[in-house]
């Protein structure tokens, strides 16, 4: 076998016949499988072991030779070579063909490649392969012409009239002679000539032949070997033969296939020997040609073949096609051992970086750990018996397993995985019980809840991978979500609401207007009863000695609550006190209105000072945050789990539960309701006058019902009480909104009817109150389509996820600097007056590509190729700079990646990115992992008649990246001018409207019904679009540059998924819209060696360029493509990839005529063949790291380890020595 990790590309190209001999162990000659009597193979079979090896290991057929000294004999009785039996896994077969038959994958597929060498249309060649018409080979002196086809009267007719001055023939033998006559360098200097004169569909016509022509002589393949004599025998054992109980045997299909190409093959041979007539062989050869095709792609052509019960029959592609192919099951994925799922439960205990992993899987996962432990500590002597004090729970077995599993970390996956936080490393800690236990504040990044979900866990063997999974994977150093860079490890629910509970603020509680020495008297006089947690009570700065107060602030006395002082304990020393929830207090300290003056008397003080607001969901976000920026991951992790072990104990202590009489009852709704429908009969009476449409009518109702449902939500806010619980879970963010409350205690308002359109009749009654029959049934529509919504958005966004990865898979962070002049100007994005994405979020961790200077000084805040933090990016902000110049991966130069300048920081880490990061793998998530949370459907724009729909959601994200020709598509201008005029025709129901530009005037007619954006006299610029709606991007690309339209694309999918509150970074959209306009189309070749018409990568078509100035000829034109990410995922340089993505046999075909190398660049091509990636630790640069041990004591880290086993192993020593 050879060394996966010693060739550095992989070829595919078509087989010669002698190539399939040389492969070939010896001929299959008869159909038979085995010997159902002794179980044997046959010889000469399709199992036959002479050819393909022994099936017992190292034992020949007839037991003359057993055991592995002889291995390599052959044996002279029964012809077996004595070797492993897992040879038979790999030794192939043959078929010697008594007729030539034609590979349907070149005769079949689109376009058919025999037809473009040979010229011949497929019609044409189906008929000569499957004997309806004979092919002329060889006109000789006669009118006739080559390659042409006559039927058999014509045959017969010319023969009688000829002789043998022609020679004319059938099938695939016909074919093999033509095509074994083509001259490939005189057909391409023919079509050479061709093309400089040829238009339209001719011209078309000569490209496809000329590429196809040149691929064949640059590869070396010979066309004549797309017609096979012999066929290749897959290994037995990947086509296994295996006994049922019942004593039937169940076998491959591609034994059944292979059994009717030999029966045939072998018919055709003794038809041949016996001479028989030429009708009956020309049948047998057509069966033969039949048989070959549904081996090798059965119902492609025709009716499949099939077996028991009219099933068809599984061919060679069907085993590499699909999601049950070889490539996705097998080879992008395999099952593999030391890995073991169950059901997760909660583990609140556990420190942020462990897991609960119960004792019957540690056992089963961490054997050979313990064999060999236990053979090291010498209690076995060999792994057998081992393996025996294992199954017999022993003791001792228990101690070794807690050794073995400390500091060696596990992976944890929960599937879906939609972004790479999905798998995370964590140190095992046994438990009791089935169920693996889960940290809480994992939840949000796994999306795992505790009501069942299952997850599956891996054990990392090798040194360097448990170095990874320490280093990289361990869930404490996931704080930040890649698509954002925001916190997504935040305190949920029950944490929530006991933070919340402690923070708050209330007047008159026992105590109030107390002055402590310090927190911990606070707490002593709170444990006795003195204070509340909500009371309001001073505390001298001076027992915070390192946090950092104003020297003006230091001695006075602060005013907080007692909840705020223990809140404040779990806080890193030095970090500032956090006394109220604004960003202000978080990055400037405390605001000097909590601190009493000289001699103030605090009651006094506390009689005026309003209540601070409590700390909701989003400000602990804000503190784990800031804390990460200042601390980074160690501190930050610790705090988390202070923050979630003070949640939970606090809302226990607050006992927060819901009742019925929480749901407080208002008085004002029968007055609002009874509004509402006197509102409801004026409208219909105005319709029934003929005054409004039905629409309007419509439109009006709901607008009035939804009015009086916010007026019962505003009412029931007002009334609300701060101490009533589910106000607690609702404004705390732990649990509900506004509307579930409403839902209890208003009403509930207009439902959806099964088609999606909004219902008139509106439910009056609350929960509380209890629905009415017909209202329940009305309210059930709506839970339905939820539900179904759901399912059908999971299965769309997992597959555009896909696409993405697909597309992306090989844009690595490969250099520092690419060096590029180029960048890209930024400013907000919005969409009218409404804000979708702010400057800052733009700039922040991202390289400027020209100084930033102040409008009004003219003063620089940041150099040129700088990298912006946040207080660059607020300073720009606050300066009033609308427009900065960044570095963009639009505009860089790395080929199959992007450089660290152009890409800026690593979102996850908050750091600059470094070489090695599979950063287009991480974009692909991003944009995809939400994808479940777009909305599915298409909404209209707000009901005025005439509007066009507008695509939201998922459908649209699809429209862009798949480049379709949007809905609701916009017309734009192709000149820079003013509108001339805009004249309406009521008659075809369209209008004109006439650009006049500086050179030319241009008209464009648009439907009557459409909402304008531009006014008569206004001036327009080339690209802007006349109309509201989509602008399609293949036309923006053709009027304006690529920068534009890549700009334009990038803005659009902003717009998607701000509009849905997602916010998601820039650089991953840049990415994937580079990605898709990477390509070129060459439209005049010049000097170069490229076609008219090619696809190619710019890089390419750059060099070629390059080459051709050098020598001093005249270059090629080509204009930019922009291809959809299906489409773009298949055109990759990479044929293992795209294989592997989809339409499997149409990639391989290509790619074997064209002899195609993968320069195995991507990560798919090198999980397919077993290779380790060419990101992260799989660099180049970091290739051949051996591990080494050294035993130097660690430093304590975030959590404290146990020392190494060296260390341990000295001390004993050192003990015994005392």
């Amino acid at each position: 076998m050879i060394d996966v990790n010693n060739f550095e590309s992989m070829e595919i190209g078509l087989a010669s016949p002698q190539k399939i001999r040389s492969w070939s162990f010896g001929e299959v000659k008869k159909p038979e499988t085995i010997n159902y009597r002794t179980l044997k193979p046959e010889k000469d079979g399709l199992f036959d072991e002479r050819i393909f090896g022994p099936t017992k290991d190292y034992e020949c057929a007839c037991g003359k030779y057993k055991r592995q000294r002889f291995k390599g004999r052959v044996c002279d009785r029964c012809g077996v070579e004595v070797t492993s039996s897992k040879v038979r896994r790999e030794r192939m077969g043959h078929i010697e063909l008594a007729a030539p038959v034609t590979h349907i994958w070149y005769f079949k597929g689109i376009p058919s490649r025999m037809g473009l060498v040979l010229d011949m249309s497929p019609r044409s060649l189906e008929e000569v392969i499957y004997f309806a018409s004979y092919v002329v080979l060889d006109a000789g002196d006669t009118p006739l012409e080559k390659k042409q086809l006559l039927s058999e009267p014509e045959y017969r007719e010319k023969k009688a009239e000829y002789g043998d001055r022609f020679q004319a023939q059938m099938g695939a033998e016909a074919l093999q002679k033509l095509l074994a006559d083509v001259d490939l360098e005189k057909e391409t200097a023919e079509l050479k000539a061709v093309l400089k004169e040829a238009t339209g569909q001719k011209r078309t016509r000569a490209v496809r032949r000329l590429d196809i022509l040149e691929a064949f002589l640059k590869s070396g393949n010979r066309p004549e070997w797309m017609v096979m004599d012999v066929l290749p025998v897959m290994p037995p054992d990947l086509r296994p033969m295996v006994q049922l109980e019942g004593g039937r045997f169940a076998t491959s299909d591609l034994n059944d296939l292979y059994r009717r190409v030999i029966n045939r093959n072998n018919r055709l041979k003794r038809l041949l020997d016996l001479n028989a007539p030429g009708i009956i062989v020309q049948n047998e050869k057509r069966m033969l040609q039949e048989a070959a095709d549904a081996l090798i792609d059965n119902g492609r052509r025709g009716r499949p073949v099939t077996g028991p019960g009219n099933r068809p029959l599984k061919s060679l592609s069907h085993l590499l096609k699909g999601k049950q192919g070889r490539f996705r099951q097998n080879l992008l994925g395999k099952r593999v051992d030391y890995s073991g799922r169950s059901v997760i439960d909660v583990g609140p205990s556990m420190k942020m970086n462990q897991m609960g992993l119960p004792v019957q899987m540690a056992m089963e996962l961490f054997k050979p750990f313990i064999i060999h432990e236990l053979t090291k500590r010498e209690l076995v002597n060999n792994p057998k018996a081992a393996r025996r004090m294992i199954d017999n729970r022993d003791e001792v077995v228990f101690d070794v397993l807690e050794d073995v599993i400390k500091e060696h970390p596990v992976l944890l996956n929960r599937a879906p995985t939609l972004h790479r936080l999905g798998i995370q490393a964590f140190e095992p800690i046994l438990v009791s019980g089935k169920a693996m236990r889960l940290h809480p504040l994992v939840c949000a990044a796994y999306n795992a809840d505790f009501d069942g979900d299952q997850m599956a866990i891996h054990v990392p063997l090798s040194d360097e991978a448990q170095a990874e999974a320490r280093l990289l994977m361990l869930a404490a150093h996931h704080i930040l979500s890649p698509r954002d860079g925001e916190p997504i490890v935040a305190p949920s629910q029950d944490m929530v609401i006991g933070n919340y509970y402690m923070t708050i603020e209330d007047k008159g509680r026992e105590g109030e207007g107390m002055i402590f020495k310090d927190m911990n008297e606070a707490i002593m006089a709170y444990k006795n009863g003195y204070v509340s947690l909500q009371t309001r009570v001073g505390v001298q700065t001076s027992a915070y000695p390192k946090k950092p107060f104003t020297d003006d602030q230091r001695n006075r006395v602060m005013v907080t609550s007692v909840g705020k002082l223990i809140f404040n304990n779990i806080m890193p020393e030095d970090y500032v006190y956090i006394n109220e929830p604004t960003m202000e207090n978080l990055t400037n300290g405390v605001p000097d209105r909590y601190f009493l003056d000289k001699g103030e008397d605090i009651n006094d003080y506390l009689e005026n000072a309003p209540l601070v607001a409590p700390f909701k969901v989003g400000f602990l976000s804000d503190i784990i945050a800031e804390v990460y920026k200042k601390y980074k991951v160690t501190i930050t992790s610790q705090l988390l789990d202070k923050m979630k072990d003070l949640g939970y104990y606090e809302s226990t202590i607050s006992g927060v539960t819901v009742g019925i009489v929480d749901v407080t009852d208002l008085k004002e709704k029968p007055e609002i309701i009874d509004e509402a429908h006197k509102q409801v009969a004026l409208i219909t009476k105005q319709f029934r006058r003929g005054l409004i449409t039905d629409n309007e009518r419509y439109e009006r109702v709901i607008g009035v019902w939804n009015d009086a449902k916010d007026e019962v939500q505003e009412k029931l806010v007002e009334h609300m009480d701060i101490h009533n619980p589910i106000n607690m879970m609702s404004d705390s963010g732990a649990r509900g909104n506004i509307s579930n409350f409403t839902q209890l205690a208003g009403m509930r308002g207009l439902m959806a009817s099964p088609s999606g359109k909004i219902m008139e009749l509106p439910i009056l009654s609350n929960f509380r109150e209890g629905l009415s029959v017909l209202e329940m049934f009305l309210s059930s529509h709506g839970a339905r389509k939820g539900m179904t919504d759901t399912a059908l958005k999971t299965a769309n966004s997992g597959y555009l996820t896909r696409r993405l990865v697909d597309v992306a898979q090989d844009v690595i962070v490969r250099e520092e600097d690419c060096g590029t002049d180029r960048g890209l100007d930024v400013t907000a994005i919005t969409n009218g007056d409404e804000m979708i994405e702010p400057l800052y979020d733009r700039i922040l961790g991202r390289y400027t590509m020209k100084s930033v200077f102040d409008p009004q000084t003219g003063e620089k805040i940041v150099g040129k190729n700088v990298l912006i933090d946040e207080a660059m990016a607020q300073e720009i902000v606050d300066a009033g700079v609308q427009k900065v110049t960044i570095r963009t991966a639009f505009t860089c130069n790395t080929d199959h990646g992007v450089c660290e300048r152009c890409y800026g920081r690593n979102a996850a880490t908050g750091d600059q990115v470094e070489a090695g990061e599979a950063i287009g793998t991480v974009a692909a998530q991003s944009i995809g992992e939400p994808g479940t949370q777009l909305t599915l459907r298409n909404f209209h724009t707000g009901g005025v008649a005439g509007d066009d729909d507008i695509t939201q959601g998922l459908p649209r994200i699809q429209e862009i990246v798949e480049s379709r020709n949007p809905k609701g598509k916009a017309v734009i201008s192709e000149v820079t001018g003013v509108i001339e005029s805009i004249e309406e025709n009521p008659a075809d129901q369209t209008k004109d409207v006439t650009v006049k530009g500086d050179a030319d005037t241009r008209t464009y007619t648009l439907p009557i019904t459409t909402r304008m954006r531009v006014g008569e006299g206004d001036e327009i610029r080339r690209g802007y679009a006349l109309n509201e709606g989509s602008i399609d991007p293949k036309e923006l690309i053709r009027v304006r540059d690529v920068l534009s339209t890549e700009t334009y694309m990038l803005a659009e999918i902003q717009k998607v998924y701000r509009m849905q509150g997602i916010d998601l970074l820039d650089k991953h959209v840049e990415i994937m819209v580079r990605q898709m306009i990477r390509k070129v189309r060459v439209m005049d070749p010049g000097d170069t060696d490229v076609l008219p018409g090619e696809l190619m990568d710019i890089s390419q078509f750059r060099d070629a360029n390059y080459q051709t100035l050098i020598s001093g000829g005249v270059p090629a034109t080509a204009r930019p493509v922009i291809l959809g990410i299906t489409k773009a995922a298949l055109e990759t340089n990479s044929f293992l990839s795209a294989a592997s993505f989809q339409e499997t046999t149409r990639v391989l075909t290509d790619a074997a005529i064209r002899g195609k190398n993968d320069p195995l660049v991507g990560l798919k091509e090198n999980v397919i063949i077993g290779k380790i990636i060419p990101a992260g630790t799989g660099m180049g640069t970091y290739r051949g790291i051996k591990p080494r041990e050294v035993s130097v004591e660690q430093p304590e880290t975030a959590y404290a380890t146990t020392p190494t086993a060296s260390i341990r192993e000295m001390e004993a020593e050192l003990n015994q020595e005392d």
